[in-house]
């Protein structure tokens, strides 16, 4: 494998990537490919690997082993730096860094800065012309005057997919972002990212999540990972499956399909459940 990646239509291209802290792997080897119009979901219990998957995606952890393209460049072998503004991330630990007392306005701002908060940047008509576009496509517009603190869950969580998407990045990865939603936030949210997944101008897309039922209408591939390893990958709709689940999570999972959206459950069997392993 050489420094240049011979594929411009990949927005990630791992081949054999091991993720290894302290004698032990997170995750790897992997091998996966993700093309500009692809909408992919990363499924599995926890511990997993997902995150750690995700912050190589995000050019956040360089790969113990293999070779990882991100956005066209070589982990390892760039300045990091240089992909902040292609690579939009959402993520529980970003929400955490938030203060307060921050204007959602300039929270969505300042991530074409590279940073968090505002500071000393002389905002322009541009980035506020920026900013409320990405706040409509959330349904989050009539945010924009409010301080972070005052938002419900999923306020915060359209609000920083807003502030994700500010860079017109080509990737945007989503750490679980309907966590810790009620049953109406995370149905809002589901459905924003569908209308977003279905938008031909829009960056790759990249999901974690532990639950079917969240993944949105639009999304195209998925991954699933048990103990770092890759269990199934591929088009969303034939790899998705119970038997494939079932190996995922180690139990016997039962996979129903009701207008386009999956739904889990542990299956029933005669003689009581059956634990795998």
């Amino acid at each position: 494998m050489t420094d240049v990646q011979t594929d411009p239509d990949l927005i990630l291209d791992f081949h054999a990537v091991n993720l290894v802290r302290d004698g032990k792997t997170l995750v790897g080897p992997v091998d996966w490919q993700v093309e500009i119009d692809e909408r992919w979901v990363i499924i599995g219990p926890n511990g997993a690997g997902k995150t750690s998957l995700l912050r190589m995606a995000a050019a956040l952890e360089h790969p113990s082993s293999g070779t990882a393209f991100v956005v066209g460049e070589r982990l390892g072998r760039t300045d990091l730096r240089e992909l902040t503004t292609r690579i939009g991330m959402v993520s529980s630990a970003l929400a955490a860094r938030i203060p307060g007392d921050e204007l959602v306005s300039d929270l969505v701002i300042s991530a074409g800065y590279s940073v968090l908060g505002r500071w000393r940047e002389a905002y322009d008509e541009m980035d506020r012309a920026q900013a409320a576009d990405v706040l409509e496509s959330m349904g989050a517009e009539h945010l924009a005057d409010r301080t972070f603190g005052t938002l419900s869950e999923g306020e915060r969580k359209r609000v920083l997919i807003a502030r994700g998407l500010m860079t017109d990045p080509e990737l945007l990865l989503l750490d679980e972002p309907a966590a810790g939603l009620d049953l109406g936030g995370r149905e809002e949210l589901v459905d924003r990212l569908g209308v977003l997944a279905s938008d031909p101008d829009a960056p790759a897309l990249v999901l974690i999540t532990h639950h079917v039922e969240e993944i949105p209408a639009g999304f195209t591939n998925i991954m699933m990972l048990a103990e770092g390893q890759v269990t199934a990958q591929g088009p969303l709709e034939q790899t998705l499956t119970a038997e494939n689940l079932t190996a995922t999570f180690r139990q016997d999972i039962a996979l129903t399909v009701d207008d386009g959206r999956y739904f889990a459950r542990r299956a029933r069997r005669a003689g009581g459940h059956r634990r795998l392993g």
